[in-house]
């Protein structure tokens, strides 16, 4: 009687397990299908000032919602010495997760409807829905200064 009482036991350790298992894998892969950058010509322009920037979508829900509502003039305000915000109007849909490092370049969604330009790389603890990543990034600091900055969004 014992006997079958630990096989029972052990036997539902398993299955918790095994489930437990699966059920992080699927959370990875989706996070993983959501982080992978369009290469099929899904190309943004970013325009601030005389400077112009392209930028690659990423293939997932928000990034297309986002692309639905270009094209769009905004002003986006100075936020901690290394991006610039603006709040939507109407929110996107939003997949976050811990994207770890920041890169100079990364256009993101913090929470459902504020649009994120980061012009620094730094590690972070937030998380976010990515939308699109600027190609080269480079001149990207220089261009949106230390201030609040008008910057045009808008498919090529």
């Amino acid at each position: 009687m014992n006997t079958m009482k630990y096989f029972i036991t052990v036997l539902s350790c398993f299955i918790c397990i095994q489930l437990f298992a699966c059920s992080n894998k699927d959370e990875k892969m989706t996070s993983s299908l959501n982080n992978i950058l369009n290469t099929d010509s899904m190309k943004l322009r970013i325009t601030i000032g005389t400077n112009a920037f392209t930028a690659t979508l990423y293939k997932n829900e928000s990034a297309a919602a986002f692309e639905e509502k270009l094209p769009m003039t905004i002003n986006m305000k100075e936020l901690n010495g290394n991006e610039k915000y603006f709040d939507l109007p109407a929110d996107l849909p939003a997949n976050a997760s811990n994207p770890g490092i920041i890169q100079a370049g990364d256009l993101m969604l913090y929470g459902s409807n504020t649009l994120v330009l980061f012009y620094k790389t730094f590690s972070t603890s937030y998380n976010y829905t990515k939308l699109a990543r600027i190609d080269d990034p480079s001149k990207l600091a220089a261009a949106l200064g230390s201030g609040n900055v008008t910057v045009k969004f808008e498919m090529e």
